[in-house]
């Protein structure tokens, strides 16, 4: 692909998006950056996270970003009697038909795990292989999912009784963790009469703008966005200063740092939010956009940030201030 290509491509689907926004916006009232961020993670392939009291709209959300992307979406309820094999399916075996696999709803294009946190760890790794691999293993058989495949998970952090903390190995396959906020006056007061409690879902006739194989080929364009050296080492130093805490005056509330995989997401990221706003090439301020949403869940706290209530936005503010930008 030529650079006069790739341009053409990336200002075709910076359109694309904003046709997205639009029709997203007959079912979804405000959450405008929520959405931006969804589809960001979208194009770069990854998972998300989202942490946010009930009632909200983050169901409504990703139903309807499946509508207009054309792609099948399915919901899993986490409960603390959820067994793996709700999630992935089950070898079966009846006389008239011998052995059978019955696929569970994980073989999606878009899975959404309602309350993750209310089931045992167990159940939650079953999704590991899922999100990291793109596969899943049933009896001896293993089946790849659809493409594009894309979990959106929530938690509510307002409960403690009968949940359980998601495992730091599972967190980290997530790409991005979002925290969404109640709605403002304005757009609660038109939430009262456009709400799925007066509505059903398919009256809001929205469209698809996208077909799966156009994601698909929007995730392998964003891989073409260019990052230039500098901006390379930009997200390094970035990552690197959640390590190595040495002048940051939050430093000591930091356990643990990030991963490389944070470094890889701040990279992917940054690329596909490139793309989304029709540039070609990554600059340090993309890397800015996407910065709190990767790393809020990989700076782990230590016993007195958690004491404090030190929120790790907080640190990445401090982070982001410090590091020279190129």
């Amino acid at each position: 692909m030529t650079k006069d290509e790739l341009q053409e491509k990336v200002k075709d689907y910076a359109k694309v998006i904003i046709k997205i926004r639009e029709e997203m916006q007959k079912a979804v009232v405000g959450q405008e950056e929520i959405i931006d961020n969804l589809l960001c993670a979208i194009i770069a392939d990854g998972h998300v996270l989202v942490e946010g009291i009930p009632g909200i709209a983050k169901t409504l959300i990703v139903r309807a970003l499946g509508k207009v992307t054309g792609c099948e979406t399915k919901r899993i309820q986490f409960t603390v009697d959820l067994l793996p094999t709700d999630i992935l399916g089950i070898t079966s075996y009846t006389k008239e038909r011998g052995f059978e696999v019955v696929k569970g709803p994980i073989f999606a294009n878009f899975v959404i795990g309602d309350e993750i946190n209310r089931s045992p760890p167990k159940t939650q790794s079953a999704m590991l292989e899922a999100m990291q691999e793109k596969q899943v293993s049933i009896g001896r058989e293993t089946f790849p999912l659809p493409r594009p495949f894309f979990v959106m998970a929530t938690q509510n952090p307002i409960e403690t009784a009968g949940v359980y903390n998601l495992p730091e190995a599972q967190i980290d396959r997530f790409l991005m963790k979002l925290l969404i906020y109640y709605p403002k006056p304005f757009e609660e007061q038109k939430i009262l009469k456009t709400n799925m409690t007066l509505r059903k879902f398919d009256e809001f006739s929205l469209k698809p703008i996208l077909s799966p194989k156009e994601i698909i080929e929007m995730q392998e364009t964003a891989k073409k966005i260019y990052t230039a050296k500098s901006v390379e080492e930009y997200i390094i130093r970035i990552v690197n200063m959640t390590r190595y805490t040495k002048g940051l005056t939050f430093g000591k509330y930091i356990e643990w740092g990030g991963s490389p995989r944070a470094s890889i997401g701040l990279y992917i990221a940054s690329k596909a939010r490139a793309l989304m706003l029709g540039n070609t090439f990554v600059t340090p301020q993309h890397v800015k956009d996407v910065a709190y949403n990767i790393l809020r869940h990989r700076i782990l706290l230590n016993y007195e940030g958690l004491a404090e209530n030190i929120k790790s936005d907080t640190i990445i503010k401090e982070i982001l201030a410090k590091v020279p930008v190129p």
